[in-house]
């Protein structure tokens, strides 16, 4: 295995763990979880510093959702595709928030140079991680395109504005995700 595989290995089994232990994760857990000797987590990370960055980095990283959007089929109703591509951005951000919270309630606050701050940590930062995502949302709107009244690239937009502004709301009665696609295309006023 390369070492590039081997870190990957380790940061997938650990992601769960730091999840549920937060930074108090110990070295024997990680080695139990990756199922390998203690040494060769820090054969492969200089510390577990390291290894909680590259678990943050791996948390933030849209290719897993990108994967997700990508393979709902454009042939299915658009309600039925932006359900689906809801239901994975909210998942993303579940995994996302789960690991910054416990990293953070087990003391684990590690601010970073503004610098690091920009740049992010999927190619190049926060923005093309979300231009990214756009973009395969505007995929979902195009074969609906002639019927829509805004282009794709605005609904994908709005869509996102109101998908993710609602994820931050979320309360005991927050509407469902299919709730908040039925209200995204046909609003709030009954037909009349």
């Amino acid at each position: 295995m390369s070492a590039e595989d081997r870190r990957a290995m380790i940061v997938h089994a650990v992601l769960p763990l730091l999840i549920e232990h937060g930074a108090n994760v110990t070295s024997s857990q990680i080695a139990r979880a990756a199922g390998i000797g203690e040494g060769t987590i820090f054969r492969a990370f200089k510390d577990k510093d390291e290894l909680f960055d590259a678990c943050t980095a791996e948390a933030l990283r849209p290719d897993h959702v990108l994967d997700a959007i990508a393979e709902i089929p454009v042939d299915q109703p658009l309600e039925d595709r932006l359900v689906e591509a809801a239901e994975a951005l909210g998942a993303h951000l579940e995994r996302m928030g789960a690991l910054m919270s416990a990293l953070h309630a087990s003391g684990r606050v590690k601010h970073r140079d503004p610098e690091q701050r920009q740049r992010g940590t999927w190619k190049g930062g926060r923005r093309e991680s979300m231009a990214a995502i756009r973009g395969a949302m505007v995929e979902l709107f195009t074969p609906e395109k002639d019927r829509l009244r805004l282009p794709p690239e605005q609904l994908a937009a709005l869509f996102l504005t109101l998908l993710f502004g609602g994820r931050r709301l979320a309360t005991d009665d927050a509407p469902t995700t299919r709730q908040v696609v039925d209200f995204f295309l046909h609003g709030a006023v009954e037909a009349g």
